[in-house]
């Protein structure tokens, strides 16, 4: 999901108090069924959808149906599907017989009448239908956006990674479980388009409407699914990369097709920097796809959703202040960005969003990295520290889909480009970052998980670096004094066992220190009328008690 835009203040808390100092939410039954793994959600292993969606544009009403095909991994007979208000379940229909269930909240939970046999593979179809939720503010407070384009024509689609797909759909909502592959069905009145995930396999003509059918052949989130209902017209080009020829796909309006063929080709750009950082583009068998929207953008798998004017920045801003943010097209950079953190590497729950939006961001700086400089780079990320708040931790409260703070943006990627300076060289931090997209390759994952592979990578543990950045609100400070030929130096502000190394300049001369948050440590022998920086590339305070 893209920023929350700049606020462009320069915040800074050197002294902020831990974790505890935050009113904590508290938190709902509701919230517990929403983000929790219920034993109703466990016992099975979802597989397979087959999502199919009439839209009635005119009345902003959907319904249809989802098949969901589970393998039973333990025998229980009540299974949790979850559909929000005001979409309702019409029926559940098992083997011709149709099936009773209880609603709490959003949760619904189906009672099996069969017995469900450990080992099985079995599949029920939910009929759905309703006027779903209207986006206040797509794609953060999301939901159906329904739109006009300059034409009159109706301009559609969701976005719904906060509130979750259940917004419109029935399905199994929690992230820890994805479908290994979806087929997507999708009618609407002629002479509309819908463009949803994976490849279009077939448009089926029916009087007055057409149904265009798309297939996944990968695992996908849930939130990833979406509908894009418009009047597009369509181009395509092929990319050589690293596991040979990418079908990529552009969908826009029909009056936007000379811009979109110009500012569309920051695509092959944006692959060749990711696949050299990340390696292979996760989805070739289901092809890349750029579409516009009728908001922002969102990173919607393989249907990489576009409203940014067409224009390079974040609608023409940039967000670094420092003119690198206007090298690039925002949107297309960092929603293409989930590609590889989001949809391929999948936090497994809400939680640890940090995973997805932490990289993806970063991912902006990779690419300047890649096209530019090291120099470009990290202008652009100390730039947009300005938007760091560090007004509660990055990592959320786990089982009850809550979101920890929106640093998870700005400072977890400034924390990874913080471990970066720590490696001995770029090559082994960029195997590092691929190593990563191989070793979670289409799978969910922890928090802890991540930062055990990065630390073994790295050869030392880093879980206090992780621990200070993602779970409190603390900036550590270097703090130091100058006495005679001797420099006192030492951690503060930080966890307990803080002992990061980091990178001085004493008269414009590279220095490692290694500090701790016990007591000072002292450096020997420097020269007379010393000047002593921080390296900027470290995201710290630094306090100097000499002056």
């Amino acid at each position: 999901m893209p920023q929350i835009g700049s606020k462009l203040l320069f915040i800074v808390f050197l002294t902020l108090g831990t974790n505890e100092l935050f009113a904590q939410k508290e938190f709902s039954r509701a919230d517990s069924l929403n983000g929790g793994l219920t034993k109703e959600r466990t016992w099975w292993d979802l597989k397979y959808y087959h999502l199919q969606t009439k839209v009635n544009p005119d009345e902003k009403y959907i319904s249809g149906s989802n098949v969901v095909q589970y393998e039973v991994l333990e025998p229980y007979q009540i299974m949790q599907i979850d559909l929000k208000k005001p979409m309702q379940i019409d029926s559940i229909i098992q083997n011709g017989e149709q099936l009773e269930f209880s609603t709490e909240f959003n949760a619904h939970f189906i009672k099996l009448q069969e017995k469900q046999k450990e080992g099985s593979l079995n599949e029920l179809t939910i009929y759905y239908s309703g006027n779903p939720r209207v986006a206040k503010n797509a794609p953060w407070d999301g939901g159906f956006t329904w739109k006009k384009d300059e034409n009159d024509q109706h301009f559609i689609a969701t976005a719904n990674q906060g509130i979750g797909a259940s917004v419109w759909w029935p399905c199994k909502e929690h992230p820890a479980d994805e479908p290994d592959s979806m087929f997507i069905s999708v009618n609407v009145p002629k002479p509309l388009v819908d463009v949803s995930n994976g490849r279009l396999k077939e448009v089926e003509e029916h009087e007055n409407s057409r149904t265009y059918h798309w297939f996944v052949s990968n695992p996908i989130n849930n939130y990833g699914v979406n509908l894009n209902i418009g009047d597009y017209v369509n181009f395509t080009e092929k990319y050589k990369g690293e596991k040979g020829l990418l079908d990529c796909s552009y969908w826009v309006l029909s009056y936007n097709l000379e811009k979109a063929k110009k500012q569309f080709q920051e695509v092959p750009r944006m692959l060749e920097a990711f696949e050299y950082w990340f390696g292979p583009y996760p989805f070739y068998e289901d092809s890349y796809k750029l579409v516009e929207a009728p908001y922002l953008g969102m990173e919607h798998q393989s249907s990489v959703t576009y409203g940014n004017e067409f224009k390079n920045g974040y609608r023409g801003r940039d967000l670094s202040q420092t003119g690198w943010g206007l090298k690039f097209d925002f949107i297309i950079i960092h929603e293409s960005g989930h590609e590889w953190f989001a949809n391929n590497i999948t936090n497994q729950d809400v939680a640890d969003m940090w995973i997805h939006e932490g990289f993806t961001h970063y991912s902006e700086n990779l690419f300047l990295d890649y096209h530019y400089d090291s120099m470009a780079a990290n202008a652009y990320v100390q730039g947009v520290r300005s938007s760091i708040q560090n007004d509660r931790p990055i990592i959320g409260e786990y089982g009850v889909s809550h979101e920890g703070s929106s640093d998870m943006y700005y400072k977890a990627g400034n924390m990874l480009h913080l471990i970066r300076q720590l490696f001995d060289n770029d090559e082994k931090w960029r195997q590092t970052l691929r190593g990563l997209n191989k070793k979670f390759y289409h799978q969910t994952v922890t928090t802890q998980e991540i930062e055990n592979y990065i630390s073994e990578a790295y050869g030392k543990p880093l879980d206090k670096i992780f621990d200070q950045y993602l779970r409190t609100t603390q900036i550590p400070t270097f703090t130091y004094r100058v006495l005679g030929n001797q420099l006192l130096y030492k951690w503060e502000n930080t966890v307990d066992g803080f002992d990061m190394p980091i990178r001085i300049f004493i008269n414009g001369e590279a220095e490692w220190l290694k500090p701790n948050s016990k007591a000072f440590k002292t450096l020997e022998n420097l020269p007379e009328n010393v000047d002593i920086l921080v390296d900027r590339n470290f995201y710290v305070g630094d306090f100097n008690l000499t002056e």
